[in-house]
């Protein structure tokens, strides 16, 4: 099912970004975390506002298996950001709010989306779903995933689950690492690129499905022993909030793209070193926090860094833009 993945990978999922992405950190070329900055930025985070939920999950009446299916549909279109500018989004929100409060409605309105419809979706429902229709080219390319991601979503828990969304968190067994191994049999969420020939995973998605379902589920279901060990959700917007506060140095050239929004393509040893050292800046913001006897994680971390991302400082600059399937 994961044909062509690491071993390590799929044995050791979190340990296996964590080792990859500090090798990158350490070779890179044109990102570079810089230490006295990033000390000073740990410092000063307050750990008051630690430990909130980056999205607000609907109650849906408390309904494990309403909530399961809102995640993991949300999680499987987690996605597009390099797409997002020509996005038709609702006034003061983001590309991600805008997805997320269409699936929100629908939910609501009409309760989950069954397995079985999700295997059948074409990118012309999709469009309609989330109040993109009619869509244009180039985004139509971006409707063509969604469609695709959420088929492989509702043969994978119909497959593996009987059509159930929250058979198919259970079966995973309270584990975060299984429940990875599980979504990484769907091609759209095995998020690996390479980096000087070697394999650099970085598993965005798989990982914040697993952080949503423990926000969102019923504690008999959303517990997770292992969520201490997730990474980062390596994205676009929370390397680019430590770029702008300092913590990661970009060489000039790369500013120069950027900001000219020029798409960097996906795999390059660019994009894959932006991702990486913010990843790897994260954990070692984290572990000097820990020094301090500040207990926090990385997950704590990503979810207020993106928060923090929102703010006018942050939105006003553009940062880097790829279109892919994996953020």
């Amino acid at each position: 099912m994961t044909a062509g993945l690491p071993d390590e990978l799929l044995d050791r999922p979190f340990a296996a970004v964590r080792e990859a992405c500090a090798e990158v950190a350490a070779r890179a070329r044109r990102v570079a975390i810089d230490p006295a900055a990033l000390e000073r930025f740990a410092d000063a985070i307050p750990a008051a506002e630690l430990g909130r939920a980056a999205t607000l999950f609907p109650a849906l009446g408390g309904d494990a298996e309403a909530l399961a299916a809102f995640v993991l549909c949300l999680d499987a279109l987690n996605f597009g950001s390099g797409w997002f500018p020509l996005l038709r989004k609702r006034p003061g929100t983001s590309g991600y709010r805008t997805i997320e409060a269409a699936l929100r409605e629908r939910f609501e309105a009409a309760g989950p989306i069954e397995a079985r419809a999700l295997r059948v979706l074409d990118a012309r429902a999709v469009a309609e779903l989330l109040g993109q229709a009619p869509v244009a080219p180039p985004l139509d390319e971006l409707m063509e995933l969604y469609a695709r991601a959420l088929r492989e979503l509702g043969e994978r828990v119909s497959v593996c689950a009987g059509g159930s969304f929250a058979g198919f968190v259970e079966e995973a067994g309270g584990s975060a690492a299984a429940l990875v191994r599980s979504l990484l049999a769907m091609p759209l969420w095995r998020d690996v690129a390479r980096h000087d020939g070697q394999p650099v995973p970085f598993l965005k998605r798989a990982q914040i499905a697993v952080s949503d379902l423990a926000h969102a589920l019923p504690d008999d279901l959303g517990r997770f022993r292992d969520l201490d060990e997730l990474t980062m959700f390596a994205d676009n917007l929370v390397p680019h909030v430590l770029r702008l506060d300092g913590v990661l140095r970009f060489d000039a050239a790369l500013v120069a793209r950027i900001e000219a929004e020029e798409l960097i393509p996906w795999g390059s040893p660019e994009e894959v070193e932006i991702r990486a050292c913010a990843l790897d800046a994260v954990e070692q913001i984290a572990l000097r926090m820990r020094d301090r006897g500040r207990p926090v994680h990385a997950r704590e971390l990503d979810e207020w860094l993106w928060l923090r991302g929102g703010g006018p400082r942050y939105k006003s600059r553009p940062r880097h833009r790829t279109r892919c399937p994996y953020y």
